[in-house]
């Protein structure tokens, strides 16, 4: 990929990960396992993709190994933000049998779920790939796991939106309700928020963009506007602010969205409601 994909921090990554293992476990542990695997039982496995997309999310896969038993030796065969064919291999696990049965399911509920979104974000990515415009991720996220979603949004090749309430200001329509309008809550904006913090406001009609343009918004967010209204859209703003356009973004509308020039194109379909990726842990026998 172009865009080099930040790291994710280990410490917040094993947070996680750990809450899932003693979910998993339970009071007694995996009692399968200690049934039927020998305590001294050593194992090697593969896990592969068993249909096409993007990987993301091995740090998980490593982070419930190493928690389960630091024991387990985990190869990478392949990398987050790597395409995937189906029987493509991406880590080799090697070491306690029971270890590796007892981490699995929660490694792969992570990496199926990431590698999902990584996987949506790239067939938009691809749709709108010969346009200037950027598909970008929401905060329309699974509750408490907005980080590692964006994450994955960036290993589809896509960009993200603001992380919280607490790093961008992006006034709606509620919130120009309230405040009895566009200028008047852009000013309200623009004395509150520090030199730092960018101020974004959505906008319904070409009539409120002009009036958004006036006040001078870092980025104005065209909601549901169809392709034509885009473009006329793009054309008030002639480079004053960045263009987002969003609602009504699909698989097949995307591309005439960004084919209007606008600079980003949100979607939270590519966090909320995309496919888990097929991806399966083997034991290699022989």
């Amino acid at each position: 990929m172009n865009r080099r994909i930040p790291d994710l921090a280990r410490l917040v990554v094993d947070d996680a990960v750990k809450a899932a293992l003693l979910e998993d476990w339970g009071r007694a542990g995996d009692i399968t396992t200690q049934a039927t695997i020998p305590a001294d039982a050593r194992a090697s496995a593969v896990i592969a993709a068993r249909k096409p997309g993007r990987l993301a999310g091995l740090d998980f896969v490593e982070s419930a190994c190493r928690l389960t038993d630091p024991a387990i030796r985990v190869e990478r065969l392949a990398n987050d933000g790597d395409p995937l064919a189906p029987g493509t291999l991406v880590a080799r696990l090697t070491g306690p049998a029971r270890a590796i049965l007892s981490a699995e399911r929660v490694g792969l509920n992570y990496l199926g779920h990431l590698s999902g979104i990584a996987t949506a974000t790239a067939l938009f990515a691809e749709r709108i790939a010969h346009t200037r415009a950027r598909i970008v991720c929401t905060r329309k996220t699974t509750p408490g796991l907005r980080a590692f979603e964006k994450y994955a949004v960036r290993c589809g090749g896509g960009a993200n939106h603001r992380f919280g309430l607490d790093d961008a200001v992006l006034i709606k329509d509620n919130h120009i309700a309230v405040a009895g309008g566009v200028t008047e809550a852009i000013e309200a904006a623009k004395a509150f928020a520090g030199h730092l913090v960018k101020i974004e406001v959505e906008v319904d009609t070409l009539e409120q963009l002009r009036e958004a343009m006036d006040a001078g918004p870092d980025v104005v967010l065209l909601d549901n506007m169809g392709p034509e209204s885009l473009r006329t859209a793009v054309d008030i703003v002639a480079g004053r602010a960045l263009t987002e356009a969003s609602g009504g973004v699909t698989l097949d509308t995307v591309q005439a969205i960004a084919e209007a020039g606008v600079d980003l194109v949100s979607s939270g379909w590519i966090t909320h409601s995309a496919p888990t990726l097929d991806l399966g842990l083997d034991i290699e026998i022989g």
